[in-house]
């Protein structure tokens, strides 16, 4: 049965089209349910004979996957690509090995062409767009007789426009917006808290020069060159996160058995310290999944259908991922964009109609993470959205982190042992062979110190409030 805002949605794709409009772009607050909404347009369109096959692209296979099932299962038909199906489901990065006969359904059928998180998509036109939206632009766009993009947060962090989108005054037009305030109201989301963590005593001691006590995280990071990747890796700092985090998800598995947490690690050598932590102090079970197994999808499917407690990965459960039963993360990674908080926020906030319940996430007392926190109720941040013409056709690293994280890995870390105080209070770092290029002899310089993070812990909670609540 679809939601209220759902049909809502769908009376208005379907209203546009009818006026000869063939785009329509949906901002939904992550969870809310868009791949469902997206599957009564395709149904609908089928069944008045306005198209004869549907293409869908999504961001990671896990997603793609999710929608052709939803999609099947909406429109009682395959959606797998063979003879005799209706369409298929594609990943962005698939793009380019898609076979001809795919393409050549646009030119010579009606197709609706679903883009799920179409931010990934950038270019208003072809120079300047990155390949997936040269992709889009040369190959889908005049040619498909509908489009339909979905969102959660419809901005890129390199302020490139998004592909096929309309701009004015250089802020994007979105054709519906059902916001978080919206659905929490709707009990669709649930409630976010937002719960900073800090420390009022920090000794920083640099390899050359004087020792150094700060009152918090924000002092230390401001008045030092130590590295943020540094701090969230410090062994004392992880485990009292987790530790409070915890606590609270055990809390909440009392009136909610299945239900999980999610641990956003920034490596794979930092998430294998968090899952032996979980595993071996906390003793609860624990899984680990990133980029680097070829069976992530699997892992990531077993841990949505399982009891698991805890989940900690690496670049893998992003935007799109559909587990509703997790309602605990903790914000563990070095990026720090406003599109990627957003992201891991969503992961949390998705309701299972069950248990009316908060969700929990836990990150470091970072300015600018406290700061997105405090406007988590705007569709779209002041601060983001705007855009400006840019020359260029590559991938933010910020907008797909599976993509760099082993190039990082690769070159940042280093065989120096990285003490914190007198106990060795870090993560150990992964060893690598490789040869290190110049440019990352500083901030190997500025990780070869000593971080002590002894004072007591204190948390800022940010609770959520909007016009609606």
């Amino acid at each position: 049965m679809l939601r209220k805002w759902q049909k809502q949605c769908v009376q208005q794709v379907l209203r546009k089209y009818r006026q000869g409009k063939r785009h329509f772009l949906c901002l939904a607050t992550p969870g809310a349910g868009k791949t469902l909404m997206a599957a009564e347009v395709a149904k609908q369109l089928l069944d008045r004979k306005n198209i004869e096959f549907v293409l869908c692209f999504s961001p990671s296979k896990i997603v793609a996957r999710d929608f052709q099932i939803t999609l099947e299962k909406h429109l009682r038909n395959r959606l797998d690509g063979a003879l005799g199906s209706i369409g298929s489901s594609y990943t962005y990065q698939g793009m380019q090995s898609i076979p001809p006969e795919i393409w050549k359904l646009l030119e010579s059928f009606n197709v609706l062409v679903i883009f799920d998180e179409i931010h990934h998509c950038s270019g208003s036109k072809e120079e300047g767009a990155n390949v997936w939206g040269q992709t889009i632009l040369n190959r889908i766009n005049q040619k498909a007789a509908f489009s339909l993009a979905l969102s959660g947060t419809p901005w890129r962090s390199d302020n490139l426009p998004i592909v096929l989108s309309e701009y004015y005054d250089g802020r994007i037009s979105c054709d519906f917006v059902y916001g978080l305030s919206e659905s929490i109201k709707d009990n669709v989301c649930r409630r976010p808290q937002i719960i900073a963590i800090d420390n009022d005593r920090i000794i920083y001691q640099p390899h050359e020069g004087d020792r150094k006590t700060f009152k918090c995280f924000s002092d230390l990071l401001n008045e030092t060159t130590i590295p943020y990747q540094r701090l969230i890796e410090t062994r004392s700092f992880n485990e009292q996160m987790l530790k409070v985090a915890d606590k609270k998800l055990t809390e909440i598995r009392r009136a909610v058995p299945n239900a999980g947490g999610l641990v956003v690690a920034t490596s794979v050598s930092h998430a294998q310290q968090l899952y032996s932590y979980i595993k071996n102090t906390l003793k609860k079970s624990v899984t680990v999944v990133s980029y680097r197994d070829s069976n992530a999808t699997s892992i990531i499917q077993d841990f949505k259908n399982d009891t698991t407690v805890w989940i900690v990965s690496v670049g893998m459960i992003s935007e799109g991922t559909n587990i509703p039963r997790l309602q605990v993360c903790c914000h563990l990674t070095r990026i720090k964009t406003e599109l990627h908080f957003r992201q891991i926020l969503g992961r949390i906030i998705r309701s299972n109609a069950i248990e009316k319940t908060n969700a929990y996430l836990y990150i470091p007392a970072h300015a600018d993470l406290v700061a997105y926190a405090t406007r988590v109720a705007e569709d779209i941040p002041d601060v983001c959205g705007v855009f400006q013409q840019i020359a260029g056709n590559g991938i933010p690293n910020d907008e797909l982190p599976e993509l760099h994280m082993a190039a990082y890995e690769s070159t940042v870390t280093s065989h120096d042992q990285l003490l914190l105080g007198t106990q060795g209070n870090s993560f150990d770092s992964q060893e690598c062979n490789e040869k290190r290029p110049a440019t990352v002899s500083t901030l190997l310089r500025d990780y070869d110190c000593s971080l002590d993070v002894s004072g007591r812990y204190k948390k800022q909670v940010i609770a959520f409030s909007s016009p609606l609540s």
